[in-house]
């Protein structure tokens, strides 16, 4: 295989969704939490919801100079959202049934203990990706 060849897509690897117990308030018959199916974004989904969460915010002192800003909950909320295959987050059925409009309003209606909520966000940055640096996943690679 040439050295090009090697980064056609048909060589990448695909990355798995993954299952994961979100919150204890949610349970099947036998008392087990339910789990959660999450997918993994894109860069460009990534970029997308970053600029939706970024404002431009005056630069004290400077008349008409701004200065980005990101909302980084928003961020975290709609990450997580985009992430979430199951519960389907857009459902208007679901939504309704905790009085919300929007996945943003029904993730934090359903993920209402502040600790779950700290640990389902930690987990879905790790998910995708935010925790470990590509030196990290090179000398992972070579261990391999």
């Amino acid at each position: 295989m040439s050295g090009f060849s090697r980064f056609m897509k048909a060589n990448k690897i695909s990355r798995e969704n993954e299952m994961h117990a979100v919150t204890k308030d949610l349970r099947d018959e036998f008392g087990k939490p339910l789990e959660w199916e999450f997918r993994h974004i894109t860069s460009r989904e990534n970029e997308d919801i970053r600029e939706q969460c970024t404002i431009d915010v005056p630069v004290t002192g400077k008349p008409n100079v701004y200065r980005p800003k990101l909302k980084t909950s928003l961020y975290i909320q709609k990450i997580i959202t985009a992430s979430v295959v199951m519960p389907d987050l857009y459902d208007a059925e679901l939504q309704d049934s905790y009085g919300v409009k929007t996945p943003e309003d029904l993730l934090l209606a359903m993920v209402d203990s502040p600790g779950e909520y700290n640990d389902l966000a930690a987990y879905v940055q790790k998910f995708q990706g935010f925790d470990v640096s590509l030196d990290d996943k090179v000398q992972e690679a070579k261990n391999s």
